[in-house]
């Protein structure tokens, strides 16, 4: 019997009820972009190169949007170099974006590291008083990802970090993050050449996830979803060999984290050594007794010509045929 969006052992429509708030459920979907909204760019991780900071700002003025940038966005923290700014100044940027009215989206210009150590300080009662707005990033930026579903209850956009090589000069990768984000309705459908089951099937869930070590680091912290149940969880990493990329995902099995999870969809693993074969194996050894649908192969992560991935959407994943077909487009 096939299996249909919003079909699900857990509740999967759209703002619908659930036991637990930080099960994987459909999350408050924000508005598309139009030409002419004010948009933010914002630092929460680690330092910018402001030669593609600049690029990243001319690309989106070049979509028709009114660009700012967040005032410590060019910050360099005075003792840790893997930081852009400090703490509170990158925690203040993110949240006065959010709850700026007139903001229509919050552009993270990078990954990297630091997402974790400014979450605790994000005043999360007074970000549920602002509107719905996209979040678009990845990387480290899966931890905010994971804290606006668990918080706020929005879904937001894996895709580019718009200050990096994974947007500036990637025609492709620009292309699908502003089809997503302008026109979602002719992004429903995400596939890939190189698709493929690792195990078979097809079933329905929520999209949630991203970045492997993230997802592992944040485990068991505040802000963070206390299980995978219910959804669909995809999956991503870079510059982590295979056992240490066996190392985590055993973690979150071994806690029951991965319990529930209504299917997986892997991304990319740029530069996890040996090679792509062991990591896939792994994959598959780590994976096959859940019983549920692996899909292998998409082209979203480290990677040029990146797919956005939407979070917090009903969606039905099908290993067999290669694809993830989001149930509603992305954003409203």
């Amino acid at each position: 019997m096939g299996t249909n969006v919003g079909e699900s052992v857990t509740e999967v429509r759209e703002g619908g009820p659930v036991a637990d708030p930080r099960r994987a459920r459909a999350l408050t979907r924000p508005p598309r972009l139009r030409e002419g909204d004010r948009v933010r760019l914002v630092a929460p991780c680690s330092p910018v190169p402001d030669q593609q900071l600049d690029a990243a700002v001319e690309a989106l003025r070049g979509w028709g949007l009114e660009v700012e940038l967040a005032p410590h966005v060019r910050d360099r923290h005075p003792v840790l170099p893997y930081l852009a700014g400090a703490d509170r100044d990158r925690a203040r940027d993110l949240q006065e974006a959010w709850c700026d009215p007139g903001v229509r989206a919050v552009f993270c210009a990078r990954g990297g590291d630091g997402a974790h150590r400014m979450l605790d300080l994000l005043d999360f009662d007074a970000m549920r008083q602002a509107a719905p707005k996209a979040l678009i990033g990845f990387s480290d930026i899966t931890a905010l990802h994971e804290a606006f579903a668990v918080e706020l209850g929005m879904a937001t956009v894996h895709g580019p970090v718009v200050g990096t090589r994974y947007f500036v000069g990637d025609d492709v990768a620009q292309r699908e993050l502003h089809t997503t984000l302008f026109t979602p309705e002719r992004r429903m459908l995400l596939t890939s050449p190189g698709a493929r089951a690792l195990v078979p099937g097809r079933v329905a869930g929520v999209t949630f996830g991203g970045n492997l070590s993230l997802l592992n680091d944040g485990l068991a912290t505040p802000h963070s979803r206390l299980s995978a149940a219910g959804g669909v969880l995809i999956l991503e990493d870079v510059n982590e060999d295979a056992a240490r990329l066996d190392r985590m995902l055993t973690h979150l099995l071994r806690t029951g984290w991965m319990d529930g999870v209504a299917g997986v969809a892997l991304g990319t693993w740029t530069d996890c050594p040996p090679d792509p074969g062991v990591v896939s194996e792994l994959m598959r050894e780590r994976l096959e007794p859940l019983g549920v649908p692996v899909l292998w192969g998409l082209d979203f992560g480290h990677c040029p010509a990146q797919l956005t991935v939407p979070l917090g959407v009903p969606a039905v994943l099908d290993a067999d045929a290669g694809t993830l077909a989001l149930g509603v487009p992305g954003l409203e």
